[in-house]
Parts: C-alpha cells; sequence; structure tokens
C-alpha cells in the first residue's frame, strides 16, 4: 500500500487519483454497482483514505461532476473572447465536441450514464458564471446571436434555441462515444458528421441574408 500523503500536493493528488479511478469504475459499471472500497482497491489504497476526502459515494460522485463540468467550461471560455458573434456559435460547437470526444467517460458520466442529477445547492459551480458554466456559456453565445438579429425572425426562445444545438451536437458525440467501434453501421468520418450538423442547424436557425452573408 503507498504511504500516506503527508504534504498538500501529495493530498490532491490522491484526490485526483481516486476521482479518476471512481469515474472509471462508474462509467463501466454503474453508479450504484460500485463501492467505495472497490474504487479503494483499485488505487491500492485503504477505503479509509478515501473517507478522508470523501464522506461517502455520493461526495465523490458529486466532486467527479463538479471536477468534470468546470473542466468543460474552462476548455470554452476562450471562446466567448472571438470577436464576430457567427464564428463564436461555431467555436463553442467545435469546442463542446473536441471535449466530448476528446474526454469519453467524462462525458459518459456526466451526460449518459444514471445517476443522481447534479444539484446547484450543494455543487461547488456556480450557476450562470462565465468561468464554471458551461449552459451558461453557450446560452450567451446564441443571445449575442440573437442581440444581433442574426436568427429567424420567429425564434424568440434563446434558452429553447441553446437547448437544440446542445442537443444536436449531443446527438452526434454520443454515437461516435457509444458506437464507433459498431461494424452494423458504416460510418461516415466524425468530422464530416459533426460539420454537416451544424451547417444543417445554422441553416435551420439563421435568416437567409445571414445565411448567405456567411
Amino acid at each position: 500500500m503507498p504511504p500516506k500523503p503527508k504534504t498538500e500536493i501529495e493530498r490532491q493528488q490522491l484526490r485526483t487519483l481516486i476521482i479518476d479511478a471512481a469515474r472509471e469504475l462508474f462509467v463501466s459499471r454503474g453508479v450504484e454497482a460500485v463501492t467505495m472500497r472497490e474504487i479503494a482497491k483499485r488505487i491500492n489504497y485503504s477505503a479509509t483514505s478515501i473517507y478522508l476526502h470523501f464522506a461517502d459515494k455520493e461526495a465523490l460522485l458529486r466532486a467527479i461532476c463538479d471536477t468534470d463540468f468546470l473542466a468543460l467550461a474552462s476548455s470554452l471560455k476562450n471562446i466567448l473572447q472571438i470577436t464576430s458573434p457567427l464564428e463564436r456559435l461555431q467555436a463553442i460547437g467545435h469546442g463542446y465536441a473536441t471535449f466530448a470526444l476528446t474526454h469519453p467517460n467524462h462525458y459518459r458520466l456526466m451526460f449518459m450514464a444514471e445517476r443522481t442529477p447534479c444539484d446547484p445547492d450543494v455543487s461547488s459551480l456556480q450557476q450562470n458564471n462565465a468561468e464554471q458554466d458551461a449552459y451558461f456559456q453557450l446560452k450567451t453565445v446564441v443571445n449575442d446571436v440573437y442581440v444581433a438579429g442574426y436568427f429567424r425572425e420567429e425564434l424568440q426562445d434563446v434558452d429553447l434555441i441553446a437547448q437544440t444545438l446542445w442537443a444536436s451536437t449531443h446527438g452526434v458525440c454520443s454515437l461516435q462515444i457509444n458506437m464507433a467501434e459498431d461494424n452494423w453501421i458504416q460510418w461516415s468520418g466524425i468530422s464530416d458528421r459533426l460539420q454537416l450538423m451544424q451547417e444543417v442547424m445554422m441553416r435551420g436557425l439563421l435568416r437567409q441574408d445571414t445565411r448567405e452573408e456567411k
């Protein structure tokens, strides 16, 4: 068994090790099926060591969610600095897909696994914070396009537009993550699928004169 962490850096390293091991087990076996003892065994520590960091499995799951949602928001925040609203909108879709496909286990647990819903009242992250809330980032980008008058006139609900864009990108990413190795389907390239999906969404959402400008 590894020695007990003594410094703050070592304690943070152990915390990260616990989170990474738990995430992998939760995704592969389901949250309900995994015990704290199994997680400890995976990293060759005692269960007591885990309880020094997390009160119970629910606290551990909440920490994983906070860690991963913050990672997503951090990966997207520089996109908010892009000058053109339309370029920002396209970039945030690409950025989201890149995160999902680069971190499939993170993405599975965040958006595809059965688990207790994240509760903003107990999360360490702040809602409507441009540094921490990826949905707020998306809604901000969509709202900028709306204020610029680029969406079709009948599209007035920023949340509905944002959630529809999110759902379309999620669909492509989740199929890639779960079914890319399924030989029953002769998949087109993931980049081609993402690009076509985004083009189709833009055609449906943007005014015709805006599409012609692009």
